[in-house]
């Protein structure tokens, strides 16, 4: 279980600078985060440590990530968004 000075850090990492990352993560970070197993969360801040360039195109779908546990939590981020468009 994380502490909330834990989930504060989290959120503050999905804040990339980046507008478009910040519409993807942010609102995944304050609708699905604290509903994820420990795993999920974990992969999802392990993705905080990608470059926002990878995050671009992993999100676009234009590529994936080599790593199934980040491939796992991009896929899951990406069907939040597709979901929230519907």
């Amino acid at each position: 279980m994380l502490s909330e000075n834990e989930i504060k850090r989290i959120y503050w990492g999905c804040r990339r600078g980046m507008l478009e990352l910040d519409l993807v993560m942010v609102p995944f970070f304050e609708q699905r985060f604290r509903e994820l197993d420990e795993r999920d969360q974990q992969r999802f801040v392990d993705l905080l440590e990608c470059e926002d360039t990878e995050l671009f195109q992993w999100f676009l779908g234009t590529s994936s990530p080599d790593d199934p546990e980040l491939a796992s939590i991009v896929n899951d981020i990406n069907a939040f968004c597709r979901a929230a468009k519907a």
